[in-house]
């Protein structure tokens, strides 16, 4: 039993990846959980509008950020600000067209946008302490003052499901993208056929193409499927452009089929393979502002999601389903994912060429013959 331990040992110490799963990653999920699992929102931006705008940015205390005030807009003006994402809370004075500017009693109306589901809930908790301390104040300090009206936009009882299912579907990209897809391409080289796609007539991005192709397309149907069975059994509303958020997904799966194909060329074999899917997977579900509100994630860990393609694609997908926001205030999120599109696939396209061509070195000697093996074989010791 000891040479058994002792052995055990010597493997776990020879295969650094494992080792460093089991040691690195308990770390890493504790200080992810630690600092970013958090659903408690300390900013929220907010923009004012209205005659009052002015007197709101200054009465309204935290976690309320008023990041723009406009006098002389309203309603309309505060909607587009929410739809377009610039803000999570929106309060409208003198809204009611019915009432002058000049009555200051008029009721000033607050509206919450429900997609951010963590930010509205701490938005109307706060606004319940308000009204609980103007509540119990004296007489003359209420005088003057109305509560507002609150209004919540996009998913009024605040459902999970309205939620998640955007963001789910962007998990399901990212399953097949990088798991299935890894596993697929270091299959070849497990079964031993690599060394035919390396002698083929293809250039390695024709190989790339081909082995990715597949994985694309089964992705455009589960993403149709998911988000059907999202809108079907859940109720979850879709308001925006399928067009917009088709553009999003294509975006969004040739960066994770990149990804796949990186994972396979610096995997041996399906077990590496996964063990690299899950160390990429698993931040982009924890700091992607799928579960928890990225204004929670500290400024510390907050890069890492700018860095991650499900972060953008959470944000397109909420934002054309929910509040059925256009592609021109999305064009950040876009441009993001454009701009990761085009590394990831370049490097890997540039890594799949380095991993094909000892395999074709190995194909062309052994169809030459064992002098070329030789010769082969101590080329490659000299180099």
């Amino acid at each position: 039993m000891w040479a058994m331990i002792v052995k055990e040992f010597r493997q776990v110490r020879r295969d650094r990846r494992t080792l460093a799963m089991m040691i690195v990653m308990p770390v890493v999920m504790l200080v992810v959980f630690g600092y970013a699992a958090s659903f408690d929102v300390s900013s929220i931006p907010t923009v004012a509008a209205g005659p009052g705008a002015h007197g709101v940015a200054a009465v309204l205390g935290k976690p309320f950020d008023v990041v723009s005030t406009a006098p002389t807009e309203g309603l309309a003006w505060a909607r587009s600000q929410m739809r377009d994402g610039r803000a999570a809370v929106a309060v409208v004075t003198n809204a009611d067209p019915a009432v002058g500017a000049a009555h200051s009693q008029a009721r000033p109306v607050v509206l919450v946008d429900g997609s951010q589901l963590f930010t509205a809930r701490s938005a109307l908790t706060a606004l319940s302490r308000q009204e609980a301390r103007l509540s119990g104040a004296p007489p003359a300090a209420q005088a003057g003052i109305t509560p507002p009206r609150v209004q919540v936009l996009y998913n009024p009882e605040l459902r999970t499901a309205d939620i998640m299912v955007p963001g789910l579907a962007g998990v399901i990209l990212v399953f097949i993208g990088t798991v299935i897809t890894s596993l697929g391409v270091v299959r070849e080289r497990q079964a031993g056929t690599l060394e035919q796609l390396a002698v083929m007539p293809l250039r390695p991005r024709d190989v790339f193409l081909g082995k990715i192709v597949p994985y694309f397309a089964v992705a455009v149907l589960d993403l149709a499927l998911v988000l059907g069975v999202g809108i079907a059994l859940f109720n979850v509303p879709f308001h925006g452009s399928v067009a917009v958020l088709g553009l999003g997904a294509l975006l969004f799966l040739f960066v994770t089929l990149g990804l796949g194909v990186l994972v396979s060329s610096v995997s041996q074999n399906q077990g590496q393979a996964i063990q690299l899917s899950l160390m990429i997977m698993l931040p982009q579900i924890l700091l992607s502002g799928l579960i928890f509100p990225l204004s929670a994630i500290p400024l510390g860990v907050r890069w890492i999601s700018a860095l991650l393609p499900l972060t953008y694609f959470t944000e397109i997908s909420r934002g054309v389903m929910l509040r059925a926001e256009p592609i021109g205030p999305l064009w950040q999120p876009f441009t993001f994912l454009a701009v990761l599109g085009v590394v990831v696939v370049t490097l890997a396209i540039l890594r799949f060429r380095s991993y094909l061509a000892p395999a074709e070195r190995s194909s062309r000697a052994r169809r030459a013959g064992p002098g070329a093996v030789a010769v082969s074989s101590a080329s490659g010791q000299g180099a």
